[in-house]
């Protein structure tokens, strides 16, 4: 039975949800900050690939079953971009700031429906480093982004996704309703309902 799952993350949030989240389960969640682990090399070409990467190496360095997840935005009039490389979309020295201004200047000029995209969030859950069979669940939010933004919750690129059914931006929703509808409250949805099957 397992009693102990590492977190490929030093994310005080995520580990406070993830923990919520598997208390009915008797399982609790510890951050690889906690054994020294040093953030995983994102080399891989997918958010898929990436939350592997990141999960496999918690589990090698501890050897303890490990849970990381990957997130970004896709863009569809860039081609997906900025996706895995959200967080230092405008390079080595990126802030929320820089990047927001970069998608801003990407964009310019175009109307509101060739500004489709959407936040995508991956979790990969491995009982050891060579896990065969991982279990994965995924979360897709669908948005547009504004010409400018509104709203000052959140963060990221929050103040430019427009949600078209709530008439908001994401930056603009109490906490949460955004973790209830978010793409990461859907992948941790998604999570909660497969991993009570998974570590029976």
């Amino acid at each position: 039975m397992i009693e102990k799952i590492v977190l490929a993350s030093g994310n005080r949030g995520k580990l406070r949800e993830f923990n919520q989240i598997l208390e009915s389960l008797q399982v609790s969640v510890i951050p690889q900050s906690e054994f020294d682990v040093a953030d995983a090399k994102e080399t891989g070409l997918s958010f898929v690939e990436n939350a592997i990467l990141k999960a496999r190496h918690a589990a090698s360095v501890t050897g303890l079953p490990a849970l990381a997840d990957d997130s970004g935005l896709e863009v569809d009039a860039l081609k997906g971009a900025p996706g895995i490389y959200s967080a230092r979309f405008s390079g080595p020295d990126a802030t929320d700031a820089r990047n927001n201004t970069k998608l801003l200047a990407e964009l310019e000029g175009l109307p509101a429906e060739q500004r489709t995209a959407r936040f995508r969030c991956v979790l990969v859950f491995m009982r050891h480093a060579t896990d065969p069979t991982p279990l994965i669940c995924q979360g897709t939010w669908q948005g547009r982004i504004l010409t400018a933004p509104q709203g000052d919750n959140g963060f990221g690129y929050d103040p430019l996704f427009w949600i078209d059914s709530l008439g908001k931006t994401s930056a603009q929703l109490a906490s949460a309703e955004k973790n209830r509808l978010s793409h990461r409250g859907q992948a941790v949805a998604a999570f909660k309902q497969a991993i009570a099957a998974y570590l029976k």
